[in-house]
């Protein structure tokens, strides 16, 4: 069960558009330190205005910290290093060596830092789904890739400042025991330097940091998530952009629709990774049948990690429900006992639900084509190879 904290104001930002300004601001009000970890970090004008705030932190004397992933973020500009190396802040990369092959031997390679989140002076910390790349893709886009994120005020930002700091004291003995086999004992623990009290009480809502590792926190995400969808009573909405859900969770969605919660999912419609996308709908017959509502979204990329639990318990972060993200990835979600914030991230999501994403009908495995159906067929069969091979989905 996660561990809920009282006292905190939490704000719900939508998209780059919100999360970026707000984080650069924070970033430069900084006096002591930042903590940054992001999976992506592109070479583009979010990039830029990121690098440049914490690069004006690290020139006055904060201490700087910028950790990113070594396959998510393996294009990282050498003109931004240069500059943070400059001004004298640090970077580390998590698990820089990436190699596919083979595939039975790749197992730890699979082990990404895809959390996204940030900690300034231990007062105020960001979590979300929400990389650092610019929402649009070309210079004429339409609508804004469809993400959140939550700026915290409150007691639950020392949680979040010292998961931060732990991850960075981890990578950091790591990166000398690659360097200096004779450190290789640190790989085994490490914790923050420092450990700060709570920040002082900031609002009325109680909200939990969960996050997912290899070690001690295995399946708290996915167990949160299960609590939640076990204990609804009315409704469960779930926005997630990539969607392959392990046995326990869609038993744990079919039973909620089973004795009678209204369950409805918001899911990508743009089939940005092939496989998964087609291997996902090889679900839907079972959910449809079953009286889940099934909604695409297609204006822009859904890149949402969230999910509205009987209108009262709201979640936001960074992992997807499918094999990845609940059994190899580090991630960070928070989850809100609050029914203001709850409310609010419910009423952004039928907005897209009503406004800008496509009901899948009930009929819909009737309705595809031979073609599409040997596809989505074929599709999920090898998504289950590489789940055997991976050992993804043991015991689960």
């Amino acid at each position: 069960m996660p561990d809920y904290v009282a006292g905190n104001r939490l704000t719900l930002l939508k998209n780059g558009e919100q999360y970026f300004p707000a984080l650069a601001a924070a970033i430069d009000a900084a006096a002591s330190e930042v903590f940054l970890e992001t999976y992506i970090f592109a070479d583009d004008q979010t990039g830029s205005l990121i690098t440049d705030a914490l690069a004006r932190a690290a020139a006055r004397g904060v201490a700087t910290h910028l950790l990113i992933d070594g396959f998510g973020a393996k294009e990282f500009a050498p003109r931004f290093r240069s500059m943070l190396a400059t001004a004298g802040a640090q970077v580390l990369v998590f698990r820089p060596r990436v190699s596919p092959w083979p595939l039975w031997k790749q197992r730890s390679r699979m082990r990404r830092m895809h959390r996204k989140l940030a900690s300034i002076d231990g007062g105020v910390a960001f979590v979300g789904g929400i990389n650092v790349v610019d929402d649009f893709s070309s210079p004429d886009p339409g609508p804004p890739q469809y993400d959140y994120a939550v700026r915290i005020e409150g007691p639950l930002v020392a949680r979040v400042r010292a998961e931060a700091a732990r991850l960075w004291t981890r990578v950091s003995w790591a990166t000398l025991g690659r360097r200096w086999p004779g450190f290789a004992l640190l790989l085994r623990g490490g914790a923050p330097r420092s450990n700060p009290q709570d920040a002082p009480v900031a609002g009325s809502q109680r909200a939990a940091l969960v996050v997912r590792d290899s070690l001690r926190h295995r399946r708290d995400i996915e167990n949160a998530y299960l609590e939640q969808i076990d204990a609804a009573r009315s409704e469960v909405i779930l926005a997630n952009a990539y969607f392959f859900p392990t046995r326990r969770f869609r038993r744990a969605l079919l039973q909620a629709a089973h004795r009678g919660v209204a369950v409805t999912l918001l899911l990508q419609g743009k089939a940005d990774h092939p496989l998964q996308h087609y291997a996902s709908r090889a679900l839907y017959r079972t959910f449809l049948a079953a009286g889940i509502r099934i909604h695409e979204y297609h204006p822009s990329l859904l890149h949402a990690k969230v999910a509205v639990f009987d209108g009262r318990v709201a979640t936001v972060g960074s992992s997807n429900i499918d094999p990845l993200s609940l059994a190899r990835a580090r991630e960070a979600n928070v989850f809100v006992d609050d029914r203001a914030f709850a409310a609010e991230l419910r009423g952004s999501l039928h907005e897209a639900i009503e406004n800008r994403a496509r009901a899948v009908p009930p009929n819909y495995w009737q309705r595809l084509s031979l073609e599409l159906k040997a596809r989505i067929w074929l599709s999920y069969r090898f998504a289950r190879l590489l789940m055997t091979i991976y050992g993804f989905d043991r015991r689960r």
